[in-house]
């Protein structure tokens, strides 16, 4: 296990994550190759601008130099050419997570942002912070923040900053992928069924999220979100500090006198004012989680709050995609029924009197089951028309347990909305540009590319408005 390391190769490079440190192993020294099914922009461009040996497709003569390490990605499984290859030849294999533990992670102060929803927009908000502060921090988040314009770097700086995911790290370590990044500090958002497909149900995921907390030391602290209840039972702990962050009574770091403007979100912590431009109370949470973390590590509320003030979001995050005859389109990442409802709120925030379309594709590993079936059907409350569309590959889900969108649009008409079901993203366009009209919102939740659905709606929508 201690022979030296020369060359490793990446199997399921073009993953945004797998790229980055692809990239930043070969700037330590290493030969890199990696491999993919898909190979297309932009990682292939960002890979090759680096120099890095890609091969499309998976065969295991991508393996013929013999690599020191083979990287096996998240989504490879039992029966890729590759991976059997790895365990026929007995090579040396290890997870994504392992690799950045031991390269990247071990040494550094670790912050780890966990939670079932606002993971990235917490996860980016503090490392504009820190990079606001010039602290040069090390990072790697599951989205693009617009202030820093990649998702991952890694720096000589002692911070590291990474967004915790609670899904299971490869096919040969069904732990969570953050169980490996040596939490200093463990952020906690949140906490709900998620990921149906590997949790069976919330006492499942609440067994994941102590892992992390356990290896959180006694130097460190966890910080978590004492207005939740499926969190709580876990807070109970005496091998670290705990810390709680929330809106109500009880916790240590509370926001008060909120305001919650159509441009800009403030609270107060203490006699410290804060103002973040970003909507909605599930925003304030995240930064209040945010600025807990930042004081905890020694920054003042002034450098806090001059990142705070500069942030720019993240792209897919409630980001206005373009406005076309007054109608305005918004693309947004939610599909979580709970984060949809939150989405929805503070989109009557940003966009007050104004009506509100949703456009909905279920599309992740939980929202093709109907494990959310019923949930779904109340999370739309706050909008004026909603658009559902099918199951996005309904074959990878068997139908006894894969959601009916039908059922859900008339579970949805029969509580007063107004909803429609729709077979293909064309008709889709075609209904809701024949219909939104000036000063109209159409916000698309998914976390795909949805057919390139948003173009097509700014493309179809009239010039003038009807």
């Amino acid at each position: 296990m201690f022979a030296p390391i020369r060359s490793v190769h990446f199997i399921g490079v073009c993953g945004t994550a797998m790229a980055s440190t692809a990239a930043a192993m070969q700037e330590k020294g290493f030969v890199v190759t990696g491999s993919d099914a898909n190979v297309y922009p932009p990682m292939s461009t960002f890979l090759a601008d680096r120099r890095i040996n890609v091969f499309s497709g998976y065969d295991e003569k991508n393996l013929a130099h013999k690599p020191d390490l083979v990287v096996i990605g998240n989504a490879i499984g039992r029966g890729n050419p590759e991976a059997e290859a790895v365990l026929e030849r007995k090579l040396r294999y290890c997870s994504l997570p392992e690799l950045l533990k031991e390269f990247f992670i071990r040494g550094k102060r670790s912050l780890v942002v966990a939670g079932t929803h606002g993971k990235t927009t917490t996860t980016s908000l503090l490392t504009w912070v820190f990079e606001h502060a010039g602290l040069n921090p090390g990072y790697l988040i599951g989205g693009i923040p617009n202030n820093l314009t990649q998702g991952a770097r890694f720096t000589g700086s002692e911070w590291f900053i990474i967004e915790g995911d609670e899904y299971d790290t490869a096919f040969f370590d069904k732990r969570s992928k953050f169980v490996h990044y040596l939490p200093e500090v463990a952020i906690v958002n949140n906490l709900e069924l998620d990921h149906a497909d590997i949790f069976e149900n919330v006492a499942s995921v609440q067994t994941a999220f102590r892992r992390l907390m356990i290896l959180v030391p006694r130097n460190g602290l966890i910080l978590a979100n004492g207005d939740d209840a499926n969190l709580r039972p876990l807070l109970d702990v005496k091998h670290a500090p705990v810390r709680r962050y929330g809106l109500g009574e009880g916790n240590e770091s509370r926001a008060t006198n909120l305001d919650l403007a159509p441009d800009a979100s403030s609270f107060s912590i203490g006699e410290s004012r804060f103002r973040i431009p970003l909507i909605g109370e599930l925003n304030v949470r995240n930064a209040l989680a945010v600025a807990s973390c930042a004081r905890h590590c020694g920054l003042t509320d002034a450098q806090i709050q001059a990142g705070f003030e500069t942030f720019q979001g993240v792209k897919r995050r409630m980001e206005v995609r373009g406005v076309r005859g007054g109608v305005t389109v918004v693309d947004d990442f939610a599909h979580h029924p709970t984060a949809i409802r939150e989405t929805l709120k503070a989109l009557r925030v940003r966009f007050p009197g104004q009506r509100l379309w949703a456009i909905f594709e279920p599309r992740t590993n939980s929202t093709r089951r109907n494990v959310f079936q019923q949930d779904l059907a109340v999370s739309f409350g706050d909008a004026d028309q909603v658009v559902v569309a099918p199951v996005a590959n309904p074959e990878l889900v068997p139908s006894d347990i894969r959601l009916d969108p039908e059922r859900l649009t008339r579970e949805l008409n029969a509580s007063g909305g107004r909803a429609v079901f729709l077979p293909d993203v064309d008709s889709i366009v075609t209904h809701v540009t024949g219909a939104a009209k000036s000063g109209e919102v159409v916000c698309v939740f998914t976390n795909g590319g949805f057919g390139g659905i948003h173009q097509k709606l700014l493309d179809r929508l009239p010039t003038a408005s009807h």
